[in-house]
């Protein structure tokens, strides 16, 4: 058969190019392939870049690798709520906006650096209080409000890996993920809103809970003031518990190959896996992909970064805004 441009092979090669907006490549820390130095190895450019973020105590080795294993910046500690908040809290970025939110009914939240930090040192108290201890594990079920990441960097402060589950997902799915987990803390909320209509979140966790053994407590955020159940002994409102919260609960040290958060699969192809991120490693990658199309000081508005859980930590690292983007909570 002759390859003319109908043929599969035709279609799959690619020889345009598609730069970016000048005003975009203006801004960008890496503009052309100087971001990688002639004669680097792999090990020397992640150790370069590893070397932006703060480390309580630097790496002895980038990486050791033992096929089919790997472990990145072993002897190295670090804590990614400190390189999140603390860093930015202690420059001009203090004032700063990091997360601009903006919910459904028309409320709106601004949190700098420094609003950040004192809300986030607060729930890590908060998680103290409630014995919640490195390498805990705490189930965050939680509609796309500024607690969501408020909750994350509280874990990520005192060491405890957190497991996001989607606010859309049934009391099933989040079951699954809990006794997959073995959390021992559950984070929600009364509700949330979705596309003119109250998602009820409280009720769908209460459903959950009927077999999982795990959950000790549940804090719950007020957000619709909808009237929700409240077991006595189980259930604590986030409010009435950060009223009372110390402003500063020191960061953990934590080992880079330590687990930072467990974020599970789709499912669509079969039972969810739950995947887990290390601290070391995810922060490197995270910080290295964020920091090279864009400068913080010179970030434009609209700059995509992504209210998703799994994005929150990575425009906060580089001192970019949080924005919200296309989700109705």
């Amino acid at each position: 058969m002759g390859k003319d441009a109908r043929t599969i092979e035709a279609l799959l090669k690619e020889n345009r190019s598609f730069p970016p907006p000048p005003a975009f490549a203006a801004a960008a820390n890496a503009r052309d392939n100087d971001l990688y130095r002639e004669g680097e190895s792999a090990e020397e450019f992640w150790g370069r870049e590893a070397a932006r973020l703060h480390w309580f105590r630097r790496w002895d080795r980038v990486l050791e690798w033992d096929y089919p294993l790997a472990w990145w910046f072993n002897g190295g500690t670090l804590n990614a709520s400190y390189n999140c908040l603390d860093r930015h809290v202690e420059t001009w970025r203090r004032n700063k906006a990091a997360i601009i939110w903006e919910g459904e009914p028309g409320d709106a939240v601004v949190l700098t650096y420094r609003d950040l930090y004192r809300e986030v040192n607060k729930f890590a108290a908060v998680l103290r209080s409630l014995w919640v201890k490195r390498d805990d594990r705490v189930a965050i079920y939680l509609p796309m409000i500024p607690e969501l990441p408020i909750a994350m960097l509280a874990c990520a402060r005192i060491g405890a890996v957190h497991n996001v589950v989607f606010g859309g997902f049934s009391a099933a799915a989040l079951r699954d993920r809990i006794n997959d987990t073995g959390a021992k803390i559950l984070i929600t909320a009364d509700g949330g809103f979705r596309k003119g209509r109250i998602v009820g979140l409280k009720e769908s966790a209460d459903t959950a809970l009927d077999g999982a053994p795990s959950i000790e407590r549940v804090i719950v955020a007020k957000r619709t003031g909808e009237r929700v159940n409240m077991h006595p002994g189980r259930d604590l409102w986030w409010h009435e518990l950060m009223a009372a919260a110390p402003l500063y609960t020191p960061p953990e040290h934590m080992e880079a190959e330590d687990p930072l958060f467990i974020l599970h699969t789709s499912g669509t192809s079969g039972k969810p896996k739950g995947v887990v991120h290390t601290t070391g490693g995810y922060l490197v990658g995270t910080a290295t992909t964020s920091h090279t199309p864009m400068r913080p000081e010179t970030e434009p508005p609209g700059n995509p970064g992504g209210f998703y859980a799994r994005l929150t930590k990575r425009p906060l690292r580089c001192s970019m805004k949080l924005q919200r983007l296309g989700f109705s909570f």
